[in-house]
C-alpha cells in the first residue's frame, strides 16, 4: 500500500507511524483508518519490531474524527458502526501489540485524538500541547475506550467533569492528574522522546510485553487471577534469552545487550 495519510518506517527495531494530515490536524477519516491498520499489521508481523512510536505531524497530535467527511444533513448516520469498524480495532490493536507503544503527543489532542494516545502505553505530552474532550459539543460520547479509560485513570469525578463540561487539560495538569506518562518542556521534547524511544528499543522485549499485558489485564483480575497470570509469564519470561542475558549481565557488573528473544 502507498501511504498518503501517515508516515511509517521500521528500522533497527523501532517502528515510527505518524498521523499525516496536518492541514487538518491529523484527523482520521476511512483512508487513514485504513492506512493505520496496515501499519499495525506489518508491526505484528514483523518479528524484529521492539516499540512503536506513534506521533502527528505539524501542530497537532490528533483531533479524533474528520468530521468533514460527515454530511449529517443527508439522512441518519450510523456512528456506531464507525466506532465497530475503525476506533474499536485501533484501541484493542494498540493495546494489545506485544512491545511497547509511545505515544508523543506534540500539539492538541481532541475528541478521539484523546483516547487513541490514552491506548498506548507511555504518553509524552509537550508543555504546550492540550488535551480536548470534544464530545460534549456535538452531542457525542467518548469513544476509542474513553469512557472505559477516564475513569480507570484519574477517577469517576474528574472523568466526569473532564467529559460533561468539554473541558481542556494542559499537559502539565494531564500529567498531575495521572492521564499520561509526564509533559516535557517544548524545546526538550524530541530528544526526550528519541531517548526514550531508543531505550525500549534495546530492552527485553519479551518481558516488556509480558509486564505490559499483566498490568493491562489486572484491571479486570481478581487478585488470585493475577497472581495464577504472573506465575505463568514469569515462567515464559524465564525461558527468555533476555532474561540469560540480564542476569549474565548482572553478575559481571556490565551492561546487558538484550535481543528481544
Amino acid at each position: 500500500m502507498n501511504f498518503e495519510t501517515i508516515l511509517f518506517s521500521i528500522d533497527a527495531g523501532i517502528a515510527r507511524l505518524t498521523l499525516n494530515r496536518p492541514e487538518r490536524l491529523n484527523a482520521f477519516n476511512e483512508r487513514m483508518h485504513t492506512e493505520v491498520a496496515e501499519a499495525l499489521g506489518r508491526i505484528e508481523t514483523d518479528g524484529g519490531v521492539r516499540v512503536l512510536l506513534l506521533t502527528g505531524s505539524g501542530r497537532a497530535f490528533c483531533a479524533g474524527q474528520d468530521l468533514s467527511e460527515r454530511d449529517v444533513n443527508a439522512g441518519p448516520l450510523d456512528l456506531g458502526r464507525t466506532t465497530a469498524m475503525y476506533y474499536n480495532p485501533l484501541v484493542r490493536r494498540l493495546a494489545g501489540l506485544k512491545c511497547p507503544v509511545v505515544c508523543a503527543v506534540n500539539g492538541v489532542a481532541a475528541g478521539a485524538g484523546v483516547n487513541i494516545a490514552l491506548a498506548c502505553d507511555l504518553v509524552l505530552a509537550r508543555r504546550s500541547a492540550k488535551f480536548i474532550q470534544a464530545f460534549s459539543a456535538i452531542g457525542l460520547i467518548p469513544d476509542a475506550g474513553g469512557t472505559w479509560v477516564l475513569p480507570h485513570l484519574i477517577g469517576q469525578a474528574r472523568a466526569l467533569g473532564f467529559t460533561l463540561t468539554g473541558g481542556t487539560l494542559s499537559s502539565a495538569q494531564a500529567e498531575q492528574w495521572g492521564l499520561i506518562w509526564r509533559a516535557v518542556e517544548d524545546e526538550a521534547f524530541d530528544a526526550e522522546v528519541e531517548n526514550l524511544t531508543a531505550q525500549l528499543a534495546n530492552a527485553p522485549t519479551q518481558g516488556l510485553g509480558a509486564a505490559k499485558r499483566a498490568i493491562r489485564g489486572a484491571w479486570s483480575a481478581t487478585l488470585e487471577q493475577q497472581l495464577a497470570l504472573e506465575s505463568q509469564l514469569q515462567h515464559d519470561c524465564g525461558l527468555t534469552l533476555d532474561y540469560k542475558e540480564g542476569v549474565n549481565a548482572f553478575k559481571a557488573r556490565r551492561t546487558p545487550r538484550f535481543q528481544g528473544r
